[in-house]
């Protein structure tokens, strides 16, 4: 994302910022203002109070612009909702659209708007990589493909079609697993568990570990026929030599082979590379979905869901193209496409730009590709029926919780309180946020606990929901209602800390004490003297008790992170001549504290910039005590 914001400050040549804000209910795109527009191209934003709520780009600004200013829809639909919000309108000018296109799609991914379309799940999808550009390539799993000339293959949606396939590849082509190549006098346990040929100690010659990679990138490619082949005449040489375990191996890669290729499903009679996307309209919402073919298989499938988005299919799309590919998740060959898009020019020319190629997008009426577009879009309807299951499943469950814990309102909006510490160092406190039964890990938060050193979980409590509060009141982002990890003591100090910010009847508490022996988890509420107990398979009790263990699980890792980086820190800053670099270096090629107390001292001073002297000395100050 840092390179594509670097290229829109690039592109945007000589850009000019100005806006209007609203002074005496003065209207934000008043003739006045407007007068003051560039007809040039460039990208408007509509600011609200404390927040962007819009961002678009256009040809003609104040063409544009003056679209929303005589905007005659009704008072009711999301444009018209969106426009009664805005305080203050900004236009940034470009030299070309090409430029505003890009500035918009990087302003959107950086401000998040409310009113534009965001992709919830934005995450890059598992890759399979085969470092080809290695003089003995290995396979392994990466988010990120890199323009360095290896192969990249996927993505994968499906984590058990990607297991499945690496299953294979380790198992039957036991190429190297290690990261770094160097030479060893003897191989390590891998090659001893047939899980490595080890080129490392000579054990393969190139030429077999050349046809394990040219297998290995055929399978992936989709070729296993050719693969088939060459394993059954090899069985069969092998056999006829009586070489029965080398055919026995053989063997074995076969019925792998086969058990693989089964759960793959061919796409088209081709080979290429597309990603297809399906699109249903059902009144105001909008369900999108991407199949990923690869090497004419489908490998997997995304879906995305709109609930009320502004502007027609093409506009639509065109935003959730900008917004899905990236120089690190780049478009495959082809697109193909259930509408025509806005700008379908300049996004053509914005993705070839993105894989370093071109990038062709169709529209197929007939044959295998129409075939793949009805096939998309049977998957975009499927997620409303889906989205109305879910819906239904909430209203049920947020209706038993106002009722079996006596709530003041319905919580859409529910957040967690956890307090993580080891004797009061490192003490972190984590909230997590559940919005409308589904975690939203963009509210999830992080607080380092600055009063106290001590253990002292009612303090520190204490000064998380001061920061939280304080900060959500001026925000107004605050939850529904707040869940706190603890007891009755955990609860009087939430409802001192609310009382303070006059927010007791606006935040329903509750707190939830973990398991003792066969108690059971108790409920605690404010002015309830017992604890709520409810039967070990209540859904309200069940889904308590996941959010409660999503707060441990989001402290608990940022605590060990800080743990692991403050013992990193103590145990090196005691050995001379170990600085921020070397410090740096040495986790860098080893990966961790234990794996520097592990290492041959020939491996540390190999390491740039240590040396045998300094290697010694971190030997022996990493030397456990007896």
């Amino acid at each position: 994302m840092q390179q594509e914001q670097d290229e829109t400050q690039q592109a945007g040549g000589e850009q000019v910022a100005q806006g209007t804000e609203t002074k005496n209910r003065e209207k934000p795109l008043s003739s006045a203002f407007l007068a003051t527009v560039s007809h040039g191209p460039g990208v408007y934003q509509m600011l609200g109070r404390r927040e962007v709520l819009y961002v678009g780009k256009a040809r003609d600004l104040r063409k544009r612009l003056a679209q929303y200013a005589h905007y005659s829809g009704s008072a009711h639909s999301k444009t018209a909702v969106m426009l009664s919000h805005v305080r203050k309108v900004e236009t940034i000018l470009t030299t070309t659209e090409k430029e505003a296109l890009i500035l918009e799609a990087s302003l959107i991914k950086r401000h998040r708007p409310r009113y534009n379309v965001i992709l919830r799940d934005d995450k890059n999808y598992p890759l399979i990589k085969v470092s080809t550009q290695d003089d003995w390539p290995r396979v392994s799993v990466t988010r990120k493909r890199l323009r360095d000339g290896n192969r990249y293959f996927g993505p994968y949606a499906a984590p058990g079609a990607m297991r499945a396939t690496l299953q294979l590849l380790y198992a039957q082509f036991p190429l190297r697993h290690c990261r770094t190549m160097r030479r060893r006098e003897r191989p390590c346990l891998n090659y001893q568990m047939g899980r490595c040929l080890a080129p490392c100690a000579g054990k393969v010659s190139r030429e077999e570990y050349g046809r394990m990679v040219e297998a290995v990138l055929a399978i992936l490619e989709g070729k296993t026929d050719r693969v088939r082949q060459a394993l059954e005449e090899r069985m069969q040489t092998a056999s006829a030599a009586l070489a029965f375990e080398q055919a026995a191996q053989y063997r074995d890669q076969l019925q792998a082979l086969d058990s693989t290729t089964e759960r793959q499903m061919v796409a088209a009679g081709h080979s290429l590379d597309q990603d297809v996307f399906g699109l249903h309209r059902q009144d105001a919402s909008v369900g999108i979905a991407i199949l990923f073919v690869r090497g004419g298989m489908i490998t997997g499938a995304q879906q995305f869901f709109l609930a009320d988005p502004i502007g027609e299919d093409g506009a639509l799309l065109s935003q959730m193209l900008l917004q899905y590919y990236s120089v690190q998740r780049q478009p495959p060959r082809e697109l193909l496409l259930p509408c025509s898009l806005e700008d379908e020019d300049l996004i053509a020319e914005r993705l070839a730009e993105l894989r370093e190629g071109p990038v062709a997008l169709l529209r197929p009426q007939r044959g295998k590709r129409m075939q793949l577009m009805q096939m998309a879009a049977a998957n975009a309807e499927q997620l409303f029926s889906e989205e109305a299951k879910k819906e239904a499943a909430w209203q049920n469950l947020s209706q038993s919780l106002r009722h079996k814990l006596k709530l003041a309102r319905e919580p859409e909006v529910i957040e967690c309180l956890d307090i993580s510490n080891l004797q009061g160092k490192q003490a972190v406190g984590s909230l997590v946020s559940f919005v409308h039964g589904e975690k939203e890990p963009r509210r999830f938060r992080h607080y380092r606990i600055r009063g106290k050193d001590t253990p002292d979980d009612y303090a520190m409590m204490r000064e998380v929901l001061e920061r939280r509060l304080g900060k959500g009141l001026t925000e107004q982002n605050l939850p529904d209602m707040l869940l706190l990890d603890g007891g009755k003591g955990q609860l009087q100090v939430a409802v001192e800390v609310l009382a303070r910010f006059d927010l007791l009847q606006e935040i329903d508490l509750v707190a939830i004490a973990e398991e003792k022996e066969d108690e059971g988890e108790k409920l605690f509420r404010p002015g309830r003297k017992d604890a709520i107990l409810l039967p070990g398979h209540a859904p309200v009790l069940l889904y308590l008790m996941r959010i409660r263990d999503e707060a441990h699980r989001f402290g608990i890792s940022f605590h060990r992170r800080l743990r692991g980086k403050a013992q990193f820190n103590s145990v090196l800053d005691q050995v001379p001549g170990i600085g921020p670099q070397r410090k740096k270096q040495l986790l860098k090629s080893f990966g961790s504290v234990r794996r520097i107390r592990e290492a041959e001292l020939e491996d540390l001073a190999a390491v740039p910039g240590i040396g045998r002297e300094l290697a010694q000395a971190i030997k022996e100050q990493l030397q456990p005590e007896v």
